[in-house]
C-alpha cells in the first residue's frame, strides 16, 4: 500500500477512534488539516498511529521543525522522509 493510501486510511480511523466527523467531502491534496475534522490530538494520534504503520516518524526526523497546512504537504513529508524511498 502507498503511503498516500496508508495516512488515507489511519486519518478515517482516527476520525473513528475519537468520535470525529470529517469535515470535507472527502480528502483531497487542498484540504486545510485545520478544516478536516481531526483536532490537535487527533493529530497526534495519527502521527503515532502512521509510526506505528509505517516504521518512522518523520516529525522527529527533521532538523528544522514544519507544520504541514493542507493534506498535500502532510503526505508529501511522509513520501521525502520515507527511510524506503
Amino acid at each position: 500500500m502507498s503511503i498516500r493510501n496508508t495516512i488515507i486510511e489511519t486519518f478515517h480511523q482516527v476520525l473513528n477512534q475519537t468520535d470525529s466527523e470529517l469535515l470535507v467531502p472527502e480528502l483531497h491534496d487542498d484540504v486545510q488539516l485545520l478544516q478536516s475534522g481531526l483536532d490537535s490530538l487527533g493529530f497526534a494520534i495519527l502521527v503515532a498511529s502512521l509510526d506505528e504503520k509505517l516504521g518512522f516518524d518523520p516529525f522527529t526526523m527533521m532538523e528544522e521543525p514544519l507544520y504541514p497546512s493542507t493534506f498535500s504537504e502532510f503526505v508529501g513529508i511522509y513520501e521525502r522522509m520515507s527511510p524506503n524511498k
